[in-house]
């Protein structure tokens, strides 16, 4: 696989801060949707800096889509999750009755 290699000069301001040169931030644009985060990689003096993929919007829509797929709403699942704390709830007092029973 050939890379195309290009190289910039940026000035790293006294806060750590850096600008990206036009070009740069447009390749990236066009790479990642809503690109805000990136990877910074350091190896001894050199350093990779890549998108960085969200990837939290992307296991929504797979949620999402499993829920329809499997015929189930968000009311199904929070129905389940009072369920599920309640259920939590009970057995953490029967643990807690039973160490004081065991304690005396």
């Amino acid at each position: 696989m050939d890379y195309e290699v290009k190289t910039y000069t940026v000035r790293l301001r006294e806060r750590g801060q850096l600008t990206l040169p036009q070009p740069v931030r447009e390749s990236l644009a066009e790479a990642a949707d809503a690109l805000d985060m990136l990877t910074l990689v350091q190896i001894d003096d050199m350093l990779i800096l890549t998108p960085k993929k969200l990837y939290v919007t992307e296991l929504a829509k797979q949620i999402s889509a499993e829920m329809e797929r499997a015929g189930v709403t968000l009311a199904d699942l929070l129905e389940g999750l009072a369920e599920e704390r309640e259920a939590i709830w009970r057995e953490r007092l029967a643990d807690e009755r039973l160490a004081e029973t065991v304690g005396e």
